[in-house]
């Protein structure tokens, strides 16, 4: 179970920190944190198995990261938000 793990809760943080980043526009910022967050997904992914809302998390995390290098700030930070929403419901 996903509730209580410190990953989780690291992810969820970084990821909060990626939007917060993203919605002023400083996408190396949501980059950085986003980098965070998904180096704090995959050990939780190692701890927690078959749980949908890591993998989804991840993919999100991996799209925030890709968009906000490419300078894409606002669709990175819709790929943050909605790794946000998903830690949420995995923590």
């Amino acid at each position: 179970m996903a509730a209580g793990n410190k990953h989780v809760s690291e992810a969820l943080e970084h990821a909060k920190e990626a939007v917060s980043h993203g919605k002023q526009g400083h996408a190396d910022a949501l980059a950085k944190h986003a980098e965070t967050a998904l180096k704090h997904v995959e050990m939780a992914r190692k701890e927690i198995k078959g749980t949908p809302h890591i993998e989804e998390s991840m993919k999100k995390l991996e799209d925030a990261v890709l968009q906000a290098k490419a300078g894409r700030a606002d669709k990175g930070t819709a790929a943050a938000e909605e790794a946000v929403m998903r830690l949420s419901e995995a923590k």
